[in-house]
């Protein structure tokens, strides 16, 4: 009986709802409000999405990172702004820079753009270098790194400082230094051209650092 009473209590809720329904449609006094929050949700949505399109085209330096150069030599993308520099267009070697008395030895990276443009280039490039206990990879200075168009055939460079090996033991090998440019995901393998041992150490934070792109190759 329970489920009966359920049932009918149901019909009755639709009925009135169906004869209320008929009464508005009848004497036309009853509207649909447009919904204030659909309103507002679908505004604040545009708004937002167009924000986000824009800031996930620009680089670190705020130039645009998205598409190659409309023509050779000017670097240009549909925006008018000067595309990044990509690994392929670069001409990255590395070269011993330590000065005598520095207590720590210095690599200077240095990055030539062959590209046949001109190309954006700004912030820190990854590195690791290849050792025979595993992959280490450079800790950042933290210097501010400013933004760089890089115009065909120039070259720009940046440092890699770490600790010199005088402990007198064997130390632990390098065997490679790899470089990933500013906003890539492409790497390069290059020889290391540093001491051939860095000292073994218990600390957890890596004793090598790197300087951003455009500083003096002593790595910031």
């Amino acid at each position: 009986m329970r489920v009966h009473k359920v049932t009918f209590a149901a019909l009755a809720v639709a009925a009135s709802l169906s004869l209320t329904a008929c009464q508005n449609d009848k004497d036309g006094t009853a509207k649909s409000e447009p919904s204030t929050a659909s309103s507002t949700s679908s505004s604040a949505g545009g708004s937002d999405s167009g924000g986000s399109d824009q800031d996930s085209g620009k680089d670190s330096a705020g130039k645009s990172s998205g598409g190659q150069g409309t023509a050779a030599g000017t670097g240009s993308n549909e925006n008018g702004k000067v595309a990044k520099c990509r690994t392929d267009e670069l001409e990255i070697t590395a070269k011993d820079n330590t000065i005598d008395g520095d207590p720590d030895g210095t690599v200077a990276v240095q990055l030539t753009n062959r590209g046949g443009r001109d190309c954006a280039l700004s912030g820190y490039a990854g590195v690791d270098l290849k050792t025979g206990a595993g992959s280490l990879s450079a800790k950042r200075t933290g210097q501010q790194a400013d933004p760089t168009v890089l115009k065909d055939g120039a070259s720009t460079a940046f440092g890699i400082t770490y600790p010199i090996n005088t402990s007198g033991g064997s130390g632990v090998r390098v065997t490679g230094l790899l470089v990933t440019p500013p906003d890539e995901t492409k790497t390069v393998t290059l020889d290391w051209p540093g001491a051939g041992t860095l000292p073994v150490t218990d600390s957890p934070d890596s004793p090598v650092k790197v300087g951003p792109v455009g500083s003096a190759g002593q790595g910031g």
